[in-house]
């Protein structure tokens, strides 16, 4: 098992909810911050000392207050660490429910797994720190049926354009103009109504005001 991880979270009950599920592990090694900075601070240290983490679990967002930070969030941290330790093992637990920000942390930083905060999040911290110490990805049940139908269609910039248009108030009868506008291509009324059309039916969903916050969910506006 882990014998030395650096837990970055700036909220207490987070923390608290960490430690207890180190303690029941018997991690020997276990250092708390509260501040990307200092998690930065920590990494090189240990770096310096020849005695460096095994294990990194950091929150994704942290509440700015009167201590000024360079590293504003999770992931900024997560490749800054990365620059120093590629080969460090990185955990994100977090309330973050967007599967579009869950896949890209796995495939843009390359995190190792994924807890979400919720109301059996020791158990999950346990599975995935059991699961990435033996050089496995984890990633809960149902977040990866998530991430699974977030990937069983590939958005172009083109649908999220559209979509994104939706979003903000724009009505289908007058996308075309800013396509045109835009040298956006196909810009007609049919081909918007063709692809909207074919988005919904692919993503199961009815209405545009569906598509717009099945969109907003998984991250992808």
């Amino acid at each position: 098992m882990f014998k030395k991880i650096l837990i970055a979270e700036d909220h207490e009950m987070g923390s608290l909810s960490v430690q207890k599920t180190l303690e029941e592990l018997n991690i020997p090694n276990v250092d708390y911050v509260y501040y990307c900075d200092d998690a930065l601070a920590k990494v090189k240290k240990s770096i310096r000392e020849n005695d460096p983490y095994d294990l990194l679990i950091t929150d994704l967002s942290y509440e700015e207050d009167h201590h000024q930070q360079n590293i504003k969030d999770g992931k900024e941290l997560i490749e800054e660490v990365r620059k120093l330790q590629p080969l460090l093992k990185i955990i994100v637990f977090s309330g973050e429910r967007k599967s579009g920000i869950i896949d890209s942390l796995f495939t843009e930083s390359g995190i190792n797994g994924y807890v979400r905060k919720a109301r059996n999040d020791s158990k999950e911290l346990k599975k995935a720190i059991a699961s990435v110490y033996a050089n496995e990805n984890y990633l809960s049940l149902d977040l990866k049926q998530e991430v699974k139908k977030l990937n069983s269609y590939e958005f172009t910039p083109y649908d999220i354009t559209l979509v994104s248009l939706l979003s903000q108030g724009v009505q289908q009868k007058n996308i075309p103009t800013y396509l045109q506008n835009n040298n956006i291509t196909p810009n007609s009324l049919s081909s918007v109504e063709k692809k909207l059309n074919s988005l919904k039916e692919a993503l199961e969903v009815t209405s545009n005001e569906q598509l717009i916050a099945f969109c907003k969910d998984l991250g992808i506006i």
